[in-house]
């Protein structure tokens, strides 16, 4: 928590084409690797790492006509950029006060670093993955995965 008469720490992003940007007020509230199925065919990618910022933190700075926003299922909307295809942020209703932005879009480093792997039994098996972060998956993509499911493929895809 800031001490009264403390600004807070802001991290600016942007698309690749500067387009669209946002800033956002620290702390975050999460890291991670997503896996998903919708991750990889959105970022043409083995898998995208988010971060979380509660909504009312972030702030668009510029280009709010640019901003196209996708229903990419019952309960998600991506957000990118309709001038370069940048993939910029990702809200479920399932969680609205929270905002996921993409982390390689942002221009300074956050308050802390990848902390878990999500939908790995989703990932794509030609992805080599060396760290040993925890991994999560199954049916929610959050669920611990035994030490020995992690480390292969199973045939279970995220809708």
């Amino acid at each position: 928590m800031d001490k009264p008469g403390e600004k807070a720490e802001l991290v600016h992003g942007s698309c690749f084409c500067g387009a669209v940007r946002f800033e956002f007020a620290l702390p975050t509230l999460f890291c991670g690797h997503c896996h998903c199925s919708m991750c990889r065919r959105m970022h043409g990618a083995g898998y995208v790492t988010w971060i979380g910022v509660p909504t009312q933190q972030l702030s668009l700075t510029a280009g709010q006509e640019q901003l196209t926003v996708f229903a990419s299922s019952e309960h998600g909307k991506r957000s990118f950029c309709n001038t370069c295809g940048s993939s910029l942020f990702c809200q479920s209703s399932k969680h609205p006060e929270i905002m996921d932005i993409v982390l390689a879009n942002l221009h300074e480093t956050i308050d802390r670093e990848p902390q878990a792997h999500y939908y790995f039994s989703d990932r794509a098996d030609w992805t080599a993955i060396g760290d040993v972060l925890p991994r999560f998956g199954g049916k929610t993509g959050t669920e611990p995965l035994a030490a020995e499911s992690a480390g292969h493929m199973t045939t279970e895809k995220h809708a």
